[in-house]
């Protein structure tokens, strides 16, 4: 007899097939049908390099750093990664590669969910002062100066390293910061043509060594939420004094980009006069993640080389950033512009009060290879938590070796089914990766954050996230350094500086699966059962399909 289905089951089994991919609309597998965000945007239109005679392109390699198993620490070191001579730079391509040398004598780049920058800031000690001048998070921003115009470098500057390397996994590392740099050289005839120009870090929740806030599933207006415009209660003390800017002197703007995180949309540069607010620039972000706005697979617009913004002295400098809030929270956001300044009015600069602006800009550049990881798969081989039996009514879960000690969906038997809490109560979890005898460095921080169940789907960029429908998250569990340093603050860590954390109260009965932030394939669940049992799970339930998976 023939094995191949019937006309009627072929039927069924495209049915089925179909329904799977509905139920994985969330899901970082399955493609949106609405356009993902960026779509009007060119992909291969990029913002143009500057050229000069005698312009040298130079790669510096900033390392090797050891990285230790899921690393995720604030450090900064001194950098003598850059010229020799005085010179103008005009162009800033940042990258991350693995130290090892590969055949072809080069560095490979790590995969964004394995390892990643998730932000690195090139400070430059001058005139007494330290100043961050370049930066980088993981969509790897370039940096372009327009013909004409250069940040101008001198060997006596000290240049500081910043840097938060992500390591998602637990096993160690090791990496360069790699930055290519286009340079024309004082001594070249080109560089007395230059103007020069100077950078001002605008930042809405700096300057600070992590300047972050929260951004909450369904807050804001209509799924868009911006900070710190729509800032509420506790997230008001996350707005930083660089948001704004009085502008002292007349300037000219020649350049800037922004730079936000998953879940974020676009940084808008406003001005405003005598109670007026004009639009400068909006550094929008073009998603090539088939599920949206939720990964690293981005790449944010920078100015057009004929941007040109003339301000006053008095007037008023604005930045915020918008994230994506329907479908997730995001937690431990950014929302950073970078603009670089001429002093005095230049020619061809426009006066935004008069003169309309053209604040739409060019992608730096494309699709990144390291981001092909998306994940989401639901054949991971992990449970469904919601038909486990329950498991024990433990008052702490400890967390050990990257494992939440029960609950975790990857343990097997007893151990891996969901501890119970009865409702009302709370239960705790204790990190004991990241305790307070352990350095930084040899810490792994957890979170135990939301994710709507099952939360078992393959581990990439864009799987899991914070979104299930009752929202909590633990913040990074561990302790960090204070380092004081004017003008950065003293918080030198994402850590909160505590490594336990309770479940909220207020839970109502039902199974809660969640995952750790940091290292996203750790998964766990826990049950909240109430009066007469409900919640509990005392019959083993038939295993739900794949289809469910989100």
């Amino acid at each position: 007899m023939s094995s191949r289905p019937s006309a009627p089951s072929r039927a069924l089994t495209a049915l089925a097939a179909l329904l799977a991919l509905v139920a994985l609309g969330a899901g970082a597998t399955a493609a949106s049908a609405a356009p993902l965000p960026g779509a009007h945007i060119s992909a291969v239109q990029t913002v143009p390099e500057a050229s000069y005679p005698g312009m040298q392109r130079l790669t510096y390699l900033y390392g090797p750093i050891k990285i230790a198993p899921g690393q995720n620490t604030i450090e900064a070191q001194a950098n003598a990664q850059k010229p020799q001579v005085p010179g103008f730079i005009t162009r800033f391509q940042p990258d991350l590669v693995y130290a090892k040398t590969n055949a072809q004598g080069g560095h490979d780049v790590p995969r964004v969910d394995v390892i990643h920058l998730h932000h690195g800031v090139w400070a430059v000690a001058r005139d007494n002062q330290i100043y961050p001048t370049f930066a980088a998070g993981e969509e790897k921003t370039i940096f372009s100066t327009p013909q004409g115009f250069g940040y101008h470098y001198n060997p006596s500057d000290g240049w500081i390293m910043n840097y938060m390397i992500h390591n998602l996994t637990p096993n160690p590392s090791s990496v360069y910061i790699k930055y290519t740099i286009d340079f024309v050289p004082d001594s070249e005839p080109a560089a007395q043509g230059i103007t020069e120009v100077k950078p001002l870090w605008m930042d809405v929740s700096g300057i600070k060594w992590y300047p972050v806030f929260d951004a909450l599933k369904g807050q804001g207006t209509k799924g868009r939420f911006t900070f710190p415009t729509q800032a509420r209660a506790a997230q008001k003390k996350d707005i930083g004094a660089a948001h704004q800017w009085n502008v002292p002197r007349d300037i000219t703007l020649v350049a800037t980009a922004g730079h936000l995180h998953p879940g974020g949309l676009y940084t808008d540069l406003t001005a405003t006069r005598n109670g007026a607010t004009k639009e400068l620039f909006r550094s929008e972000a073009k998603y090539y993640e088939p599920a949206g706005a939720v990964s690293w697979d981005v790449s944010l617009t920078g100015t057009k080389p004929d941007w040109r913004v003339a301000l006053h002295a008095g007037d008023r400098l604005n930045t915020t950033v918008t994230y994506d809030t329907r479908k997730a929270s995001w937690y431990e956001s950014m929302g950073i512009m970078v603009v670089f300044y001429a002093d005095g009015i230049v020619g061809g600069a426009k006066d935004p009060f008069s003169q309309p602006i053209d604040w739409h800009g060019l992608v730096t550049h494309g699709h990144l290879a390291e981001n092909d990881n998306h994940g989401g798969d639901p054949e991971s081989g992990l449970p469904d938590a919601r038909d486990l039996l329950d498991g024990t009514r433990p008052s702490n879960v400890d967390i050990k070796g990257y494992i939440y000690g029960q609950g975790d969906l990857s343990l097997t038997g007893a151990g891996g089914r969901p501890p119970v809490v009865r409702a009302g109560q709370s239960l705790k979890f204790t990190n004991l990766d990241a305790t307070k005898g352990m350095t930084p460095q040899g810490s792994a921080y957890h979170t135990i954050t939301a994710c709507k169940a099952p939360c078992s789907a393959t581990t990439g960029i864009a799987y899991p996230l914070a979104n299930a429908d009752v929202q909590f998250d633990s913040g990074e569990l561990g302790y960090g350094p204070t380092l004081a340093v004017p003008g950065f603050g003293s918080r030198m860590t994402p850590a909160a500086n505590r490594n336990t954390w309770k479940t909220p109260k207020t839970l109502s009965s039902g199974s809660y699966t969640y995952f750790c932030r940091i290292h996203p394939f750790m998964r766990g669940a826990f049950r909240v059962v109430g009066a007469k049992g409900k919640g509990s799970v005392k019959k083993q339930a038939k295993a739900r399909k794949s289809a469910t998976a989100s």
